[in-house]
């Protein structure tokens, strides 16, 4: 095991060289809304996936912060408008979930919406779809708490870590969990219905986000999407901390002016309001989220007292009701063999890969689909994924 004063002393990457001469700016705790805590911060040793020693931020937060406005998510008819959806498929582009856009997939042979208009609409976390293509728009847990650990100083890692779909990207400042693209409809067959924030409820009952929610304006101007978040809109102002620790900022830098030289994870190295420092920015185009982490996370950095979703310990009683998804990996939750060491070998979780894949158990998972989300070849997909049953 290394320990963290055994970081490499320079990482070339895709445009961005991190050099010895440069500070990496440790995670600021004063940086967050101290009101969003269920527990006051504290300071632990940890490992990080690589084998080094060091110490985390331990921030235990509530399933979503008070005050914050959520919604809306799917549109009750077709004359209603309702969040947004970023369709992969044929006319891909990001869309606001309205009539035109439902009546567009039903085209395409994704139908949303019965005869009268109205929007096939369900809590995944409580009711199992009772049609092909569903709106999920689930229910918050009030009672829900998230632990999440944060490396107090980043180390870089080897290689940039692929987040995929549903990765674990980080923690915005008010305590808002934010993960990589949502599953998409034709993995799910259904349509995890996003705010015009970018946000949504994870099965378990909490709420996460799946976008810089405080520089989304950007991306509508650039899609020419009529759609207006809540939240203060500022390009230029820090949205959050990254799992590996690195800070996250809005599309340009803290003074205002363009961002510039990014590599593929969409970071650099410069002056910002913390510090000099590596850091990540935002995009124009959805989701604006970093598509690859260059730091090192911490072991088991995101848990849930949810029995249900990403980070549940999916124990005691009362569980919620879920429909079989894609990663719960089949009956009672249990992942399939080889699928962990699969996700090891990817880069990404268990959760990201059984969901990328959409049916392991049935035998016919969609690889050009998968290795597309999970951005891979299809040939190194197969060659790491375990052989089906009986084969």
């Amino acid at each position: 095991m290394r320990n963290v004063n055994q970081i490499c002393s320079a990482v070339l990457m895709a445009g961005s060289l991190i050099s010895p001469g440069i500070a990496l700016a440790h995670t600021d705790i004063a940086a967050f809304d101290q009101s969003v805590f269920a527990e006051a911060p504290e300071t632990v040793d940890c490992t990080l996936e690589d084998g080094t020693q060091t110490t985390c931020h331990k921030l235990v937060v509530n399933y979503m912060p008070d005050g914050l406005e959520i919604g809306p998510f799917c549109p009750a008819t077709l004359d209603d408008a309702g969040g947004i959806w970023n369709w992969t498929g044929e006319n891909g582009k990001l869309y606001r979930i309205d009539g035109d856009f439902l009546r567009m997939l039903d085209g395409l042979g994704y139908r949303f919406f019965d005869d009268d208009g109205n929007v096939h609409s369900v809590d995944n976390a409580t009711t199992r779809p009772t049609v092909d293509h569903a709106c999920i728009n689930v229910t918050p847990d009030e009672t829900v708490e998230i632990t999440m650990l944060v490396p107090e100083t980043p180390v870089m890692a080897e290689s940039p870590k692929t987040l995929g779909v549903v990765g674990k990207v980080g923690v915005a400042l008010d305590g808002v969990p934010i993960f990589s693209d949502a599953p998409s409809i034709q993995q799910t067959g259904h349509m995890p219905a996003l705010d015009t924030c970018g946000g949504h409820i994870d099965p378990g009952g909490w709420y996460h986000w799946h976008a810089t929610a405080t520089d989304i304006d950007t991306v509508y101007d650039h899609a020419n999407v009529k759609a207006d978040c809540g939240l203060h809109q500022d390009s230029s102002a820090q949205f959050g901390y990254a799992f590996d620790g690195f800070p996250m900022f809005g599309s340009t830098e803290t003074d205002g002016s363009p961002v510039s030289e990014l590599d593929a994870c969409n970071g650099h190295t410069g002056p910002t309001a913390i510090g000099e420092t590596y850091h990540y920015h935002s995009s124009e185009d959805f989701p604006n989220l970093p598509p690859c982490l260059v730091g090192v996370q911490a072991e088991n950095n995101f848990s849930t007292t949810a029995t249900a979703g990403v980070g549940a310990s999916r124990a005691g009683e009362d569980m919620r009701i879920e429909p079989p998804r894609p990663d719960d990996g089949g009956p009672a939750g249990q992942t399939p063999p080889g699928f962990d060491k699969a996700a090891e070998k990817l880069g990404v979780t268990v959760e990201a890969l059984l969901q990328a894949l959409g049916d392991p158990h049935g035998g016919h998972p969609d690889i050009a689909v998968a290795s597309k989300n999970l951005g891979v070849t299809e040939a190194k997909l197969r060659n790491i994924l375990p052989p089906p049953p009986n084969h």
